[in-house]
């Protein structure tokens, strides 16, 4: 965490070819690396934000009985052709390829099939279920144009969990837990207050609306349509009186908004377990279908869509449970020997520091300290020291603060 020793540096250009405020902060501020169009590599700081924003779903899934683990990304072509979505007239946005042997194999780009597959050895009897399994893994997908940085890509970061369950009422119920822990997810990211539950089209898989969860930006690419005091909303795809009624929404309450999908759940019903063969057996002794759900969040979307929501005209501004580190350290004049005392003091009470010690005017640590976003910088210079004192600068607000270095850890 001294940035001396970090490979990635700052930089004041962009691929020409970026428009997204997102990708063009992240880009400079050496959080990722373009491969190509849609195709992002993460780096050191940028992958320690990828982190947090997983470790917020993962503690959320797991508090509504979500088991974690990680299939495949290779995916045969037999299983797909069971559910009839193989052929590219079904789904066109495959990315498939071929073994010596000639045979054909898909890109992970949705995982309904194999968790059935995989779960069908372990699920036989009622006492088997209900279930809530998921994963946290890089899907592809071959979008005909991939755009606007993190939020549209062909290779991406994706939660996907998958619900079994016995009964309708019994999904429904485990339906509900998701979207609340969701709504949790959302509000611990700092994103809650412009961010509603939507009803959309069920598609081919249910009558019922599936529910996306959208983020107000102008960056988004869906309409909705908005009760602010309900926080529920329409998709435009289905804005229909009679949806509206279903939905309990009054039209003349409604105001339009731009937005981006950063999550949704859906119904699956018992479509890929039928189609699979996998079924109960009831305490009767009787076999009965399986009732799935889905619930996808788009962890590398998150960030692209907090990168364009927490930043400024000088760079990003992280919250601090997302930021790659709580403290942007920078000394001033000759405090090496103190600047890195606090360094090492900071460490060991577990706060993560980057310490700027390269040999650059302070004026480009500043800078830097504001392009990448860290929530607090503290300098040291010879002024601060001589009033045994440290200056503790709020990324967010600005607001700056003269303590020492005890009142600092404690604060912190």
């Amino acid at each position: 965490m001294r940035l001396s020793q970090l490979f990635t540096k700052t930089s004041k250009t962009v691929p020409a070819d970026e428009q997204a405020i997102n990708a063009k902060l992240l880009i400079q501020a050496g959080f990722i690396h373009k491969e190509m169009a849609g195709v992002y590599a993460y780096l050191p700081l940028g992958l320690k934000v990828l982190d947090n924003i997983k470790q917020i779903v993962r503690e959320e899934m797991n508090a509504i009985g979500g088991q974690e683990v990680m299939m495949t990304v290779l995916q045969p072509r037999e299983l797909f052709e069971k559910t009839d979505r193989w052929d590219d007239k079904k789904v066109d946005n495959w990315f498939k390829t071929k073994l010596d042997n000639g045979s054909e194999l898909g890109l992970g780009f949705t995982h309904e099939e194999p968790i059935v597959n995989t779960l069908s050895s372990y699920v036989n009897s009622y006492k088997d279920l209900p279930i809530f399994v998921y994963q946290i893994q890089t899907k592809f997908r071959n979008e005909k144009r991939a755009k606007s940085g993190l939020l549209r890509g062909r290779e991406f970061i994706m939660k996907d969990m998958y619900s079994l369950a016995r009964t309708p009422a019994e999904h429904d119920e485990l339906y509900e837990r998701a979207a609340t822990a969701y709504t949790k997810v959302y509000d611990r990211l700092g994103i809650g207050d412009i961010t509603y539950r939507t009803a959309a089209d069920g598609g081919v898989f249910t009558k019922k609306f599936s529910d996306e969860f959208q983020t107000l930006s102008p960056l988004g690419e869906d309409t909705i349509y908005l009760d602010e005091a309900k926080r529920l909303a329409i998709n435009n795809e289905i804005y229909t009186d009679a949806n509206l009624v279903k939905l309990g929404l009054d039209k003349s309450k409604l105001v339009e908004k731009r937005a981006v999908e950063v999550g949704n759940i859906f119904p699956l019903e018992t479509k890929y377990t039928n189609a699979l063969g996998v079924y109960y057996t009831d305490k009767n002794g009787q076999q009965q279908p399986i009732i799935m759900g889905c619930y996808g969040i788009g962890i590398s979307r998150l960030m692209g869509v907090l990168a364009e929501h927490f930043a400024d005209n000088k760079g990003l501004v992280w919250p601090k449970n997302i930021a790659p580190a709580q403290i942007y350290l920078i000394g001033i004049g000759d405090v090496v020997k103190d600047t890195t005392g606090l360094y090492e003091k900071l460490q060991q009470q577990g706060i993560e520091v980057l310490y700027d010690d390269r040999d650059v005017h302070p004026g480009q640590k500043f800078a830097d300290s504001e392009l990448m976003g860290i929530p607090y910088r503290v300098t040291l210079s010879e002024k601060t020291l001589s009033q045994n004192k440290v200056e503790l600068t709020n990324r967010s607000s600005g607001e700056i603060k003269l303590l020492t270095a005890d009142e600092l850890v404690a604060r912190l």
